[in-house]
C-alpha cells in the first residue's frame, strides 16, 4: 500500500533530511517549499532518481499568507487524492525580548508558526480523514525564557494544539509532535556554534539529524501513539546542567 506525506519547509535543512528519510522507507513526498525552488528541483531529481517507483511532487506556497494556505491542501487532495501524513515543519525562527518584539515580529512568528499549522491541520482532517500528524515544536517549550518569545510562544501554542487535535481527531488521525534543541547550526554558524551551545545540555553533545528522524518512525509505528510529545533534545528540557 502507498503512503504519501506533505513535509512543510522540505526544500532544504531538517525538512529536507525527513522527506529523504521518508522516501527511503517507500513514501511518496510532496516537497514543499516557499522561496527556495532550486534546492525543492534539487530534492526532486535527487529522490525521483534514488525511487524511481515512487512519485514526488514540489508544492509551493508561502506560509505567511493565509490564502496560500487555504489552497494548499484542497488542491494536492484534488490533483491527487487523500494523503496519510502531514509533517508541519516549516518555521521561521527571529529572536527579540518582548519588550523590543514588534508587531511586524509578533506576527511573522505566529502566522507561520502557528496559524499555518492550525489551518493544515484542520484541512488535513477534513479532507484526508486519516493517518498521521507529526508537529515540530521546540524544547525551549520547557521554559520560559523570552529571548526569542514571540517565536517560544507561537510553539507553545503549537504543542497545545497537538493535543487539542489529538482529543479531536482521534481514533482515525494520531497527533504527535517532536522538539528538537541543539540540532544543526544556523547556516551562517559552524559546528562550534553547535558544541558552544551543547556544553550546558545533559547529553553534552549536538544531537544531529539522528534523534528527529527515529522519532518520526517511532511514532508512525507505535500505533496507539497521539497526542504525545518527543524531546529529541538531549535532555534540554530538564535544565541546563552547567
Amino acid at each position: 500500500m502507498e503512503h504519501t506525506a506533505l513535509v512543510s519547509g522540505s526544500s532544504k535543512r531538517i525538512g529536507k533530511a525527513i522527506a529523504e528519510h521518508l522516501a527511503k522507507g517507500g513514501w511518496n513526498i510532496f516537497v514543499h517549499y516557499n522561496t527556495s525552488a532550486t534546492a525543492a528541483e534539487l530534492l526532486l531529481a535527487e529522490l525521483s532518481t534514488k525511487f524511481p517507483e515512487q512519485h514526488f511532487h514540489m508544492v509551493k506556497a508561502d506560509l505567511s499568507n493565509i490564502d496560500e494556505v487555504l489552497e494548499l491542501i484542497p488542491k494536492l487532495v484534488a490533483d491527487f487524492g487523500p494523503f496519510d501524513l502531514l509533517v508541519n515543519n516549516a518555521s521561521v525562527f527571529n529572536k527579540a525580548y518582548i519588550n523590543a518584539t514588534s508587531l511586524d515580529l509578533f506576527n511573522s512568528q505566529l502566522d507561520v508558526n502557528l496559524k499555518a499549522p492550525f489551518f493544515l491541520m484542520r484541512d488535513f482532517a477534513n479532507l484526508c480523514k486519516s493517518g498521521n500528524i507529526i508537529n515540530f515544536v521546540d524544547t525551549r517549550i520547557s521554559s520560559n525564557k523570552s529571548n526569542f518569545a514571540a517565536y517560544s510562544l507561537s510553539k507553545k501554542g503549537l504543542w497545545d494544539l497537538t493535543q487539542m487535535a489529538a482529543l479531536e481527531f482521534a481514533p482515525g488521525i494520531r497527533v504527535n509532535a517532536i522538539a528538537p534543541g541543539v540540532t544543526l547550526a544556523p547556516e551562517h554558524e559552524d559546528e562550534n556554534y553547535l558544541n558552544d551551545l551543547a556544553k550546558g545540555i545533559p547529553m553534552k553533545r549536538a544531537g544531529g539529524l539522528d534523534p528527529i528522524l527515529k522519532s518520526i518512525d517511532y511514532i508512525l509505528n507505535n500505533e496507539y501513539l497521539t497526542g504525545q510529545l518527543l524531546f529529541a533534545d538531549g535532555g534540554e528540557n530538564l535544565g541546563i546542567n552547567v
